[in-house]
């Protein structure tokens, strides 16, 4: 008889949200108290993942004072899982032995990510504090610009000559023992230049037999990734081609380091979350940042809105006569511009993750771009039926509902241009087709709307 453990019921399950709440009061309490020994035990009770999610809740000066008192709790695991914003404060807090000790038993990809941050000074500082070959290690990773591969990159790697076996591999990594990455996918086979001629995955080298030959494992590299390669090209490649990992080969050729999955998942979040943002205009922003912050980074982009707002206020104003005529063109006209407006950022959002994922290029842009038009135009009519019976029955005038519907066919077709050719437009000029196009595309909406809507109904009722 086989025992079965009884299920909870709904009410018993452990509450997450609830869990935090608890940890972030506990962890508030003890900083309030002072107790640098009651930090430390909250903090390291938890996995490093969640004590950044608990302390990324608290204020600024809350998690300075918790580095201060307790400061060996902040591993270099804690450090590169906190944003960089709050990462910045902390490590500003710690010495740098502290800091030195933290990132000892880190990857070089994860230490670099903890250091980078850190004014040159005060790196340097650090880095006289750790061993010469890891000193020497990350130097060479800080040569490399930030947000490219060189930097991302895992100076740690597993590379085996082509004439060993699986035996000599096998024997060689347990010997290695702790110099070994912490996480690693695949067995890089180099020749006597030591360039990488392909890979053989773990999973792979434990099941055969200890006298085959690695060459005869080894499958064909399907990339290799240059230094100087933006980190978000990388990330596509391992998109496109389902990898783990990937070797970072030199000018010459030779294997540098690797790239790891889990290190590209961080990237394409990244990447996503900035695209999200510049969408609406913003910039990242945490948890921590306070209001003058908040307002840095976001009224740049109201000042372009006001300016957009006025432009389009001005062809309104063009139609004063038209609008004093008839007060009826008042009542519809912010219709028209919202259902341009809604249209535009529906084909804008299309248009801006196609971009992101190289599926709008040069060789299909010009049918990418009529799809986008008809389907403004196709909408246009389907909404200007319905918006021709609402204005006869409201107003009782078939001229007008005609008049609202060819304008709301006009502003459509003219959205579904815009979504795609403005984000074009500012890749074309080099600038990143995400940030703000929103406010370009929402001007020509309302721009196209009132000018179509109110040209036509000066033309045809006046």
């Amino acid at each position: 008889m086989t025992d079965v453990a009884p299920e909870l019921e709904p009410e018993e399950a452990p509450n997450a949200a609830d869990t935090d709440v608890a940890a972030v009061a506990r962890l508030a309490d003890a900083i309030a108290d002072r107790d640098g020994a009651a930090i430390r035990a909250i903090i390291e009770d938890l996995h490093p993942a969640d004590a950044a999610d608990i302390l990324e809740q608290l204020t600024i000066e809350q998690v300075r004072q918790a580095a201060k008192l307790a400061p060996e709790a902040f591993t270099g695991e804690l450090l590169s899982e906190l944003q960089w914003d709050l990462r910045d404060d902390i490590t500003d807090v710690l010495e740098p032995q502290q800091l030195a000790e933290a990132i000892k038993d880190l990857d070089s990809d994860d230490a670099a990510l903890v250091l980078e941050e850190l004014d040159d000074h005060v790196r340097e500082a650090v880095l006289s504090e750790v061993p010469d070959e890891d000193r020497t290690l990350l130097e060479s990773q800080f040569a490399h610009e930030e947000e490219t591969a060189g930097r991302l990159m895992q100076r740690d790697f597993v590379a085996a000559p082509e004439h060993w076996t699986v035996g000599d591999a096998i024997d060689h990594m347990r010997a290695a023992g702790e110099d070994l990455p912490d996480v690693f996918f695949d067995v890089y086979v180099v020749d006597a230049a030591f360039a990488p001629k392909g890979a053989v995955p773990v999973s792979q080298l434990m099941r055969s037999r200890r006298a085959t030959k690695l060459t005869d494992l080894m499958s064909d590299l399907r990339v290799t990734i240059a230094p100087d390669v933006d980190q978000e090209e990388a990330a596509y490649l391992f998109e496109k081609y389902h990898l783990f990992s990937a070797p970072v080969v030199d000018e010459g050729g030779r294997l540098t380091g690797m790239l790891t999955i889990d290190d590209m998942v961080d990237v394409i979040q990244e990447e996503n979350k900035e695209d999200l943002l510049a969408l609406a205009g913003v910039n990242d922003a945490g948890l921590s940042d306070g209001v003058i912050d908040s307002v840095r980074s976001r009224a740049p982009w109201l000042l372009v809105n006001l300016a957009t707002a006025i432009l389009a206020s001005g062809v309104i104003a063009l139609f004063e006569d038209a609008l004093a005529a008839i007060v009826a063109l008042a009542v519809l006209m912010p219709i028209v511009a919202s259902m341009g407006g809604n249209a535009g950022t529906q084909s804008l959002a299309v248009a801006v993750r196609a971009i992101a994922s190289r599926d709008l290029t040069s060789a299909n842009a010009r049918r990418v771009i009529v799809r986008e038009i008809l389907t403004g135009i196709v909408n246009g009519v389907i909404f200007a039926i319905v918006m021709a019976l609402v204005a006869a029955v409201w107003f009782q005038n078939w001229t007008l509902a005609g008049v609202i519907a060819l304008a709301m066919v006009i502003n459509l077709a003219f959205a579904g241009l815009a979504g795609i050719a403005v984000p074009l437009a500012l890749r074309r000029f080099g600038a990143d087709p995400a940030v703000s196009s929103s406010v370009f595309v929402t001007t020509v909406t309302d721009v196209i709307g009132f000018f179509a809507f109110l040209g036509l109904a000066a033309i045809i009722l006046l």
